[in-house]
């Protein structure tokens, strides 16, 4: 289903450091969380690919201004899930929103399993009835495409065509064995899945 959180991550596959700005993580960014919004999996292939995506701090850069260039501090998400959690610090997404913690149903709806998660949904207003309708939407649109449509299931779950080539370096980096798991290079030697 096109709304099931990722698997639990140990760590994250890139870790660049050394940059005077967070917006040049992005590339980055991107990549990690796989050109979709780490909170509420909105893609970057449905809509406009400028504007609509942000980097967060999930822990404020008003709270943590020692942390505003720490890469393990940054998350890819989209304008609105950026602007409800806005200034407020919040539990790392990464620990709480999973497919061991997160149930999506086919009516749109989001349920966590243990409280954290509950907290975070309802922080991030994730379950709200506008945000059902959206996913609901969302995944009738994908299934009708799957009967109907074979070509258009594809535009919507393929990856975007702009992947980032993380092969430039950063000033530093922590876990350059990222670099050849990133989906540009797996594009590159003819192994990025059709979709997903």
């Amino acid at each position: 289903m096109i709304f099931d959180y990722p698997d639990p991550r140990p760590h994250r596959r890139h870790h660049p450091g050394g940059y005077r700005r967070y917006e040049s993580y992005r590339p980055w960014l991107r990549d990690d969380f796989c050109f979709r919004c780490v909170y509420c999996l909105k893609r970057e292939t449905w809509g406009t690919t400028t504007g609509e995506f942000d980097l967060d701090h999930f822990s404020p850069q008003s709270v943590s201004t020692n942390r505003t260039l720490d890469y393990l501090n940054l998350v890819y998400s989209c304008h609105r899930c950026n602007l409800v959690k806005s200034g407020h610090s919040i539990d790392d997404p990464l620990v709480y929103l999973t497919n061991r913690t997160v149930v999506s149903h086919l009516d749109g709806a989001i349920t966590g399993t243990d409280p954290e998660t509950r907290k975070l949904i309802l922080q991030l207003d994730l379950d709200s009835p506008v945000m059902r309708k959206w996913r609901h939407q969302w995944i009738r649109i994908v299934r009708l495409a799957r009967d109907h449509d074979e070509e258009l299931l594809e535009q919507l779950t393929r990856f975007p065509d702009n992947l980032p080539n993380l092969a430039r370096r950063p000033p530093t980096n922590d876990a350059p064995d990222g670099i050849p798991r990133s989906w540009h290079a797996r594009r590159e030697r003819g192994e990025l899945p059709r979709s997903y």
